[in-house]
């Protein structure tokens, strides 16, 4: 057993892998190929001849622009809006909503387990990705559009961002659509646990007897940063490079 968990806390890939393994009770090994190797695997003839091209073309045009914002507060815009979607996605509704609540999502409100399903969450889940996409793409547009005024090399290492994440885009929304189906069963078997020791609710504080939810909703919202910590990479790459001198 030793072992076993050695094993598995050994692995030091992204926070969000190591999270999700942790819900799931997951054993999680490094990856047996070297980025470079991974990388060939999921590139295509057409991207990788769109790679090349970005690489060794012709030195692109440097189009002056002119921005409000400079790379850092336009990063810091974009993550602060999300982080405060993220904390926010299991509040209570306002008072004039409450009303149309299940017991336990009204504050001081208790409810049984099995009468608390996953499809609010799972939709809420979606939303929030949908949300943190749109905004992180458009980001990642802006700021490229900022590199690409900089210098020839910068509009050269923005020209290779946007064929990388045309590239990997497919990808990357095939492996982020497993998030809420993982969720779900992190979700079953806390429901399950709280059934196994559901006693009669007039006998239970309204924390106690929320407490397995209350979990699920920390572990969501964590879930919900290591996600947008992913998502917003890119862009952390390409305002690291506005931080240099051109």
């Amino acid at each position: 057993m030793a072992k076993e968990m050695a094993r598995r806390t050994s692995f030091s890939g992204p926070a969000l892998v190591r999270l999700l393994a942790r819900l799931n009770d997951t054993d999680v090994r490094g990856p047996s190929q070297s980025p470079p190797d991974r990388l060939s695997h999921w590139l295509g003839w057409s991207d990788a001849i769109a790679l090349a091209g970005a690489l060794g073309g012709a030195a692109p045009v440097v189009s002056h622009t002119a921005s409000s914002l400079n790379g850092t507060q336009e990063y810091d815009r974009v993550h602060k809006a999300l982080s405060d979607l993220i904390v926010a996605v299991n509040a209570p509704a306002p008072a004039r909503h409450r009303t149309r609540q299940p017991p336990a999502a009204r504050p001081g409100g208790t409810v049984s387990a099995a009468t608390i399903e996953f499809s609010t969450y799972r939709q809420r889940y979606i939303a929030l990705q949908q949300t943190m996409e749109t905004r992180c793409t458009d980001l990642r547009a802006r700021l490229r559009k900022m590199l690409a005024s900089r210098s020839s090399a910068m509009a050269r290492l923005a020209a290779v961002d946007a064929v990388m994440e045309q590239a990997l885009n497919e990808r990357e929304f095939c492996v982020l659509a497993r998030i809420p189906v993982l969720l779900e069963g992190h979700f079953k078997r806390l429901k399950q646990a709280a059934l196994d020791h559901e006693v009669e609710p007039r006998l239970e504080s309204a924390g106690q007897a929320n407490a397995w939810l209350n979990a699920f909703h920390e572990d969501m919202q964590n879930v919900l940063f290591a996600e947008l910590d992913i998502r917003l990479q890119p862009a952390q790459g390409l305002q690291a490079a506005l931080t240099r001198r051109p």
